[in-house]
């Protein structure tokens, strides 16, 4: 497969061969496993008090002569604490049990559940394959809602330090995706109050070859991602279980990738016997 090489101002310079990993069979199926694993892994564990419901002074007894006994007044074996008496007739209200109003639950979240998901490794590289071959497919890039399509372009573009100059770049170049990823909105519900106030448009993830000024100068951006090629990870190819993420690949991403041949299986060294 063979990509247009697109430099700073917008405009095609030549042609570039891309890596194999480009060609990999689409799998939607494998590409939310690894997605799932991924979001699996941030979940926060939660659970209630472990003394939920167990704070009342609790009682049950239906022997005929004992002190506090429910004996002959008709009520079922249910512990039950006691609201109101007079003299040693005792008014009760169920407690304790998880059949009453105010008990313990029977079965709550426990804190020290694993909530975490496993994939087999070759599985998880093909899907992060199969990923990045789907950002180059037109029609899943746009079926996702962006305007335009994945690029490749100049190396030049990881030395941009500042934010208003890679603005200004990607204004040039995709100016109605720039416009689309300008979109909030204020969630409903309660997740106003847990941090998650907005709702965001998610734009396009720029991948690079190592660590640079770039990194610092897009991380304002409205929507964007920033990842250096070897850490891409399914979730961030795929957001939602969509493949076709808008992706700008810069060129010293694609070599490498090409070059140390990433999300392959690595040939194992032939022991000497």
């Amino acid at each position: 497969m063979k990509a247009e090489l697109k430099g700073l101002d917008g405009k095609k310079t030549k042609d570039i061969t891309l890596p194999r990993q480009f060609d990999e069979e689409f799998r939607p199926d494998i590409i939310k496993r690894a997605v799932l694993a991924v979001q699996s892994h941030k979940i926060q564990p939660y659970g209630t008090f472990k003394r939920a419901g167990l704070g009342y002074a609790s009682h049950l007894s239906k022997r005929r002569k004992e002190y506090k006994s429910s004996y002959g007044h008709g009520n079922s074996r249910t512990p039950r604490k006691v609201l109101t008496r007079r003299g040693l007739h005792f008014y009760y209200q169920g407690a304790t049990v998880p059949n009453t109003v105010g008990g313990r639950r029977s079965h709550p979240p426990k804190a020290e559940k694993d909530w975490t998901e496993k994939i087999n490794i070759k599985e998880r590289r093909k899907a992060i394959r199969s990923a990045i071959a789907a950002t180059m497919v037109s029609s899943l890039v746009k079926k996702r809602g962006h305007t335009t399509e994945s690029i490749v372009i100049d190396s030049k573009i990881e030395n941009l330090n500042k934010t208003k100059e890679v603005f200004t770049l990607f204004t040039n170049i995709m100016a109605k995706e720039m416009k689309r990823v300008e979109y909030r909105k204020v969630r409903a519900g309660k997740g106003t109050m847990r941090g998650r106030k907005y709702k965001y448009k998610k734009g396009p993830l720029i991948v690079i070859s190592k660590m640079c000024p770039l990194v610092k100068s897009s991380k304002n951006l409205q929507g964007f991602d920033i990842c250096i090629v070897s850490d891409l990870n399914a979730e961030l190819l795929a957001p939602g279980c969509d493949a076709g993420r808008l992706t700008v690949w810069t060129e010293g991403a694609i070599e490498r990738l090409g070059k140390e041949d990433l999300f392959y299986q690595k040939a194992k060294k032939e022991t000497k016997k």
